[in-house]
């Protein structure tokens, strides 16, 4: 599956651009682009755009100092609170732009790699059983789409991912330091505090409101930074909460109304299959109660996510739901591997139909499907 993961990824590669075709540039956008960039060979979709392309240039700015910046960026405020993953391909490209941006195309493939060994701590996939449930996070829609547009959310879940391990291990303060500089990469990922080892006593929630403290510091000194370069733009766009259950539910009715317009074959049918997974997958952590686990938390704080974030997030077939959620995923299928009996392959089918043929296609053509 690694194998099979890594030759769909090197098809994307291209002579003299290297894997820049994974970052989605417009070609409509090439005159706004960084003077850095435009220097550097580099693959433009003649319809095609994706968020990466913003990361991709914080990474040769990584501090924002350079004017030009702010016309390469839809929103420099919102973008740049989200720096982490631009700084983590500047210095693996060791500051040269033509590396840095490879570096930046590449890590989510990296991030892929070191994932898909660490899940093996709580899916060890020696049982068809288990290995159905490590590929199910592995190739899940939102870790695929993150790594076919060079996003956030694949390396994010990664650094979640071993905030949980530190968790398990009862060390609080590792555990608020990783989720505090993921909070960096996404605010979303700040969530990764409900991993946090449970109080018990008056000590316990002191050390727990210190860890809360570690959790948001990071991100609040760089925002004090952001806040001296764009005054009050610095905290313009991401308002992507909406009230509880309506953009749930919204889509909930436009994929049924259109399945029922379209047919079983249309891309409503993508909503649908997607939004039944998700809600497949909240119920079985309501149900399964499982709250000693820092998975289980980590998954629900997700869960409560899904049905507060605003309609844009769900707009598209699927849309950006997959990823916004996706540590939700891991949270279900690593909890689901614990259980035994019939109803496991119920549960399993009806969590992973985003898995579904179509689910991972892309909008391009010649582009393999597991991408």
């Amino acid at each position: 599956m690694c194998a099979l993961f890594l030759a769909s990824v090197a098809r994307f590669y291209h002579p003299g651009s290297g894997f820049t075709a994974l970052i989605a540039f417009p070609a409509a956008g090439h005159d706004s682009e960084l003077p850095a960039l435009r220097a550097l060979p580099h693959v433009d979709y003649p319809t095609i755009a994706y968020d990466g392309q913003f990361y991709a240039q914080l990474a040769l700015e990584p501090l924002l100092r350079d004017p030009a910046i702010d016309r390469a960026l839809d929103l420099p405020g919102y973008r740049g609170r989200r720096i982490l993953f631009s700084w983590t391909a500047y210095a693996l490209g060791l500051g040269r732009p033509a590396w840095i941006l490879q570096a930046y195309a590449l890590q989510n493939v990296l991030g892929w790699l070191v994932l898909a060994w660490l899940i093996t701590r709580w899916i060890p996939p020696d049982s068809p059983r288990l290995f159905a449930v490590w590929a199910a996070c592995m190739f899940s829609h939102g870790l695929l789409w993150s790594v076919r547009f060079s996003l956030l959310d694949g390396p994010s879940v990664l650094l979640l991912a071993v905030a949980v391990m530190t968790a398990e291990r009862h060390r609080t303060w590792t555990t608020a330091a990783l989720v505090g500089l993921a909070g960096l990469g996404r605010e979303t990922n700040l969530l990764g505090a409900a991993a946090l080892p449970w109080p018990r006593g008056v000590r316990g929630w002191l050390m727990l409101a210190a860890a809360l403290a570690i959790v948001v510091l990071p991100l609040a000194i760089w925002q004090d930074y952001l806040f001296s370069i764009y005054r009050s733009r610095s905290l313009v766009g991401g308002n992507q909460l909406t009230t509880p259950f309506r953009a749930y539910l919204g889509n909930w009715h436009s994929a049924l109304s259109g399945v029922q317009l379209h047919g079983s074959r249309s891309l409503p049918m993508q909503s649908l299959l997607v939004i039944i997974s998700l809600t497949v997958q909240a119920v079985f952590l309501i149900w399964s109660r499982q709250f000693d686990q820092p998975w289980w938390r980590l998954a629900l704080a997700y869960a409560g996510l899904m049905v507060i974030v605003h309609s844009v997030v769900w707009d598209g077939y699927p849309g950006a739901i997959t990823r916004v959620v996706l540590p939700m995923t891991f949270g279900f299928n690593i909890l689901l591997a614990q259980q035994r009996g019939r109803a496991f392959w119920i549960w399993f089918v009806l969590g992973n139909l985003h898995m579904l043929p179509g689910q991972g296609a892309m909008p391009l053509p010649g582009v393999p499907l597991v991408l």
